[in-house]
């Protein structure tokens, strides 16, 4: 399905390696496929290459991110999610996979669609120290502060 969006040349590493796409018309991120094998032990984690590189433009960053269907099936995630790619990384794309199930092994074959690939506008800052920040209704409540996780 051909996109009107900003074009962002990916670079295919080798001859298993395949462009990332969206399954469906309207999906916001990009599957991204095995371009190598790997199987996971139980509880074990592995790098698996994409076979893809990015030429991302600066004002542009990616996210990659678990497949929810591999999470809920065979519990794999990835280890760093989401992982960052830099506008400036012009290397491989390559996943940490982790095998959460305590069971069974999990087989990673080529062409597999392993994470998904996010792309997000990048906004430059300027940090600048300050002694105090303004107020605001949650103030320094932190983590279980909205009650969400009390039953």
């Amino acid at each position: 399905m051909p996109d009107a969006g900003l074009p962002v040349p990916v670079r295919l590493l080798s001859a298993d390696a395949r462009l990332p796409e969206r399954a469906y018309e309207h999906d916001a991120a990009y599957d991204l496929y095995a371009a190598e094998e790997a199987t996971l032990a139980p509880l074990e984690r592995a790098v698996v290459g994409t076979g893809v590189a990015l030429g991302l433009p600066s004002h542009l960053g990616a996210l990659t991110l678990p497949r929810s269907g591999l999470a809920a099936r065979h519990g794999i995630s990835i280890v760093n999610a989401p992982g960052l790619i830099d506008p400036g990384y012009r290397g491989e794309v390559r996943i940490i996979l982790l095998n959460t199930d305590a069971n069974a092994s999990f087989h990673v074959a080529v062409g597999d669609r392993i994470a998904q690939l996010l792309f997000l506008p990048l906004t430059q800052v300027s940090l600048t120290k300050a002694d105090t920040l303004d107020d605001t209704h949650r103030g320094e409540r932190g983590f279980g502060s909205s009650g969400m996780g009390e039953r």
